[in-house]
């Protein structure tokens, strides 16, 4: 149970991280290159006042849940040794990406890394960050940099897929269970699920080697955690093997036509009464007040694939794919939805997915 003293701790503790990475995210806006945006979009777009009453807004719902059971306290503290490394690093590179914004390439990935079993739409900068998601640099800077960018707040959306879980799991027990994380990237949500579960079977699937390497040193301190490599349109894994499935924020990075091949892909791969889990971006009309913000979000960061997620309809898209849409909520700048496989659904053989040429 959580005590007056529990709440100190956490209130001192994310106090210090928003500032840290805050402060941050103040400086390095003031480093980079400004759009000049059309008058009535600057308009639109939310204050830093109206971000940081949000923000506590998650934090205290973040709290409430550690309270009620959900989940418990984070890891509060990094290193601060290793916390100037990454923020030294962060800053170093901050040039290269303000570079390649300016000059609006995305492409570097593309030129010089051969093709192999990415496909093309895996092989660009996202961000401008330095070697797209294939390098053991962009592997090491690449959660910082999130933070960054949301201000301190990354760590606290992701943990809300935790309530869910948390629901399913109490249902299922957690003996026998397996979860999946598609798109994985460095196994930060997944050493969450296990700080809380720590014999529940999990999955870590990516596509980066590098980003597998670190979800690999994260999920090292336990047992009953697998690493695999592959597309999360056409996952190395078997048909129906699964209780939960989890997303988080790989659906905005999707073309059209690969969204629908994942979201079959998560149906195949759930047992029937199997319970997807969902956590994305905010969408169009979610919260009006942070439309203007989704709509410059891809211009300044290069999104290719953003502003076509922002107006998908989850519902329709997961429908298809014999997901029934059961919960849906917001998270300060993120969306949480589950899903369900029904329980008599027909268990599909795996089919032969090839990424088609130019995809």
């Amino acid at each position: 149970m959580a005590t007056p003293l529990d709440r100190m701790l956490y209130d001192a503790a994310q106090g210090l991280r928003v500032s840290w990475y805050w402060g941050q995210k103040l400086l390095a806006a003031s480093r980079s290159t400004s759009e000049k945006l059309p008058e009535e979009l600057q308009r639109s777009l939310p204050d830093r006042a109206r971000h940081l009453r949000d923000l506590r807004l998650l934090l205290e719902r973040d709290w409430r849940n550690i309270a009620a059971g959900y989940y418990r306290m984070p890891e509060l503290l990094a290193s601060p040794a290793a916390q100037l490394r990454r923020s030294r690093a962060f800053f170093a590179d901050l040039s290269r990406v303000e570079a390649r914004r300016k000059a609006r390439d995305n492409s570097e990935i593309s030129r010089q890394t051969p093709r192999g079993p990415y496909p093309r739409y895996y092989l660009q900068n996202f961000h401008y960050q330095t070697d797209g998601y294939l390098s053991r640099r962009s592997a090491q800077l690449y959660d910082h940099q999130v933070e960054v960018l949301f201000g301190g707040a990354a760590d606290a959306m992701r943990r809300q897929a935790l309530v869910p879980l948390h629901d399913e799991l109490r249902r299922r027990g957690v003996k026998g269970t397996r979860l999946l994380e598609l798109a994985c990237g460095t196994g930060r949500f997944l050493r969450e699920v296990k700080l809380n579960y720590p014999r529940l079977a999990v999955t870590a699937l990516d596509l980066s080697p590098f980003y597998l390497d670190e979800a690999r040193r994260n999920l090292a301190p336990w047992s009953r955690a697998e690493i695999v490599g592959g597309l999360a349109e056409a996952a190395p894994l078997k048909s129906a093997s699964f209780d939960v499935v989890v997303a988080i924020y790989l659906f905005h990075e999707l073309p059209q036509k690969q969204r629908r091949l994942v979201a079959g892909e998560i149906a195949r791969l759930l047992k029937p009464g199997g319970l997807f889990i969902f956590l994305d971006s905010l969408q169009q009309g979610d919260a009006p007040d942070y439309d203007g913000l989704l709509a410059v979000f891809p211009r300044r960061f290069h999104e290719p694939y953003y502003a076509g997620y922002t107006r998908e309809n989850l519902t329709k898209l997961f429908g298809a794919a014999g997901l029934a849409a059961e919960t849906s909520d917001l998270a300060y700048l993120s969306k949480l939805a589950t899903f369900r496989k029904p329980e008599h659904a027909e268990v599909p053989s795996k089919t032969s997915l090839v990424t088609p040429r130019g995809a």
